[in-house]
């Protein structure tokens, strides 16, 4: 079993339109044909625009989510995060409701499992807006 001490929340940023079917294959499709080449999904749950949540890597395997902090972490991930109206893909807090409460109830599932682990967001570990919102703030009472 691994020590789990973080849990980060992420957003895909993209179209809230995507399902986690899209994201899984975007990160496990070969570079030369559009994708990150990974050998694993980014995240361990994503929590699509209905508020579905969806177990996308087993909690005991890493993740891609966060370079050098993923040995330790569970990652999670809204499917969102920018304005795709915009040019430039600005970041904006666009959870809708389902979502929001989702990711509250995934949270508290994931604290009681890892009472130890701190929520954090991508961007606490790395220069990104990556969740698009505090999530270390708005989580620290979990």
């Amino acid at each position: 079993m691994r020590k789990i001490d973080k849990i980060v929340v992420h957003c895909t940023a993209g179209n809230q339109s995507n399902t986690a079917r899209d994201i899984v294959d975007y990160h496990t499709r070969p570079v030369s044909r559009g994708g990150c080449g990974w050998k694993t999904p980014g995240y361990h749950y994503i929590i699509e625009a209905d508020g579905r949540i969806v177990n996308t890597v087993p909690e005991d395997r890493v993740s891609n989510g966060v370079k050098g902090h993923n040995a330790t972490a569970i990652n999670v991930c809204y499917i969102g995060g920018v304005d795709v109206t915009k040019k430039g893909l600005p970041p904006v807090d666009n959870r809708t409701p389902a979502q929001k409460a989702s990711l509250v109830s995934l949270l508290r599932m994931l604290r009681g499992k890892y009472p130890q682990a701190k929520i954090y967001g991508h961007r606490d570990f790395a220069p990104k807006a990556c969740p698009s919102f505090d999530a270390k703030t708005e989580y620290a009472g979990l």
